[in-house]
């Protein structure tokens, strides 16, 4: 399959452009009577999905017998029909009407029957992908849809990611659609490798891990890569097998996407917008800020609208809190039952660390100021402000003096120009 791409950075791809990017990748006449499933992000991903969605229906969706679309939840919640519409950038009387044929699905993670194993990856091969950090059977499961289609059309952006490196291509298969085994296994593979020392890295063994699951999904797969700069624009758009359209895109993420700076903070003040609807996929503020804040630190995940954990593995996280990678590695018996991507979730919000004698010792501090209790906040490990109390604009302008205001974090991957020495592993 041919890569093709367009790139407008640091412009915008017009709709013309876009228009003919997908006429190039999707000639009708190769998609005649063929069933055709297009894999989406949910709601907590920026992208003009709903631009490449209309596209490609004007493109194909005449010839095809089936067209549908599954959303990569991975874990997180389902999502209404309406939700669905809006991430299409439909409304649900368009739906009903003139996309009527376009059936949704989301996807289910936790469902055994809505999943299919197909294989598994081989102890001694881990052992290879990993560079020998783990040596073990992982099966693999995917959402048994897949294989009611000719062809999964991956449509989807591409980010800095604290688990694979860079968001896209072959993660909107796993996890996007994955069962819970392979997900708990490569999530935690990248905590012990350390969210600084993957996050912003293509080549990172959980991409490796990624790509080589999805090599086993015998179904028809290509994927367009979108590249969305800050002020929502489409920068860049790739198009080709799931690997090929995310290395093109990750390219141009690398120039987007990341934010250098001179020296570290020792408070930043980290707001995240109402799509991170849960502290699960709000510590996207950590993740993304954590390299530019100082020893000693403190970094505030400001978002007042948050008021649960998690929907999904709150009752989870209430019971082992969030540690850093070393307290959970000295004392693994204690915790390998748990599921290993929530263990790695509570290591990516709680930072870098190590244990000193039995007792925690975690690089910076991390504060709540949302709608989670304070005692909540403290029962998890974690700081609490009242968001009430924050005044935005005291924090702004204020870098010169070791202060960083980010008004919508979550997206953008902040680093240093020069690499700090706890950067260089899991120590604090």
């Amino acid at each position: 399959m041919e890569t093709i791409s367009q790139c407008a950075f640091p412009g915008k791809l017009t709709d013309a452009q876009v228009f003919e990017l997908v006429a190039s990748a999707l000639p009708p006449e190769d998609y005649r009577d063929r069933k055709i499933l297009l894999i989406v992000p949910d709601h907590t991903r920026t992208a003009p999905v709903g631009l490449l969605f209309k596209t490609i229906l004007q493109q194909i969706g005449a010839v095809t017998r089936e067209l549908d679309v599954l959303v990569a939840l991975g874990t997180h919640p389902a999502m209404s029909e309406d939700a669905i519409c809006q991430r299409l950038e439909i409304t649900p009387e368009e739906h009903s009407g003139h996309y009527s044929k376009v059936r949704f699905f989301n996807h289910e993670w936790d469902n055994p029957a809505a999943l299919r194993e197909i294989g598994s990856l081989a102890a001694s091969e881990v052992h290879e992908l990993t560079g020998g950090l783990f040596s073990l059977d992982v099966p693999v499961e995917i959402n048994r849809l897949v294989f009611n289609y000719d062809q999964v059309i991956i449509v989807g952006p591409v980010f800095p990611h604290e688990v694979v490196g860079f968001s896209g291509g072959n993660k909107y298969l796993f996890p996007g659609v994955g069962g819970p085994k392979i997900l708990n296994f490569f999530h935690w593979l990248g905590a012990v490798v350390t969210n600084p020392m993957i996050i912003g890295n293509k080549w990172t063994a959980v991409r490796k891990v990624v790509d080589r699951a999805g090599g086993l999904v015998k179904v028809g797969k290509a994927c367009f890569s979108m590249v969305v700069a800050p002020d929502n624009s489409l920068v860049g758009l790739s198009f080709g097998t799931p690997e090929a359209a995310w290395d093109a895109a990750s390219e141009i993420s690398r120039q987007v996407h990341i934010v250098y700076k001179e020296k570290p903070f020792n408070t930043v003040l980290s707001c995240m917008p109402p799509m991170y609807d849960d502290l699960w996929v709000a510590g996207k503020g950590m993740y993304k800020l954590e390299p530019v804040v100082a020893d000693d630190g403190e970094l505030i995940i400001y978002a007042p609208h948050v008021t649960e954990i998690s929907v999904t593995h709150g009752k989870v996280i209430e019971e082992i809190g969030y540690h850093c990678r070393d307290y959970f590695l000295t004392q693994w018996d204690l915790f390998k039952h748990q599921p290993w991507g929530v263990l790695a979730h509570s290591t990516h919000v709680r930072g870098i660390g190590k244990m000193e004698g039995g007792v925690e010792k975690c690089r910076i501090r991390v504060t709540l100021a949302t709608g989670i209790p304070e005692v909540i906040c403290r029962r998890i490990n974690l700081g609490y402000l009242d968001p009430k109390s924050i005044d935005l604009e005291s924090y702004a302008g204020r870098e010169e003096e070791g202060v960083l205001l980010v008004r919508k974090a979550g997206e953008m991957l902040y680093h240093l120009r020069q690499q700090p020495k706890w950067a260089g592993g899991g120590g604090g």
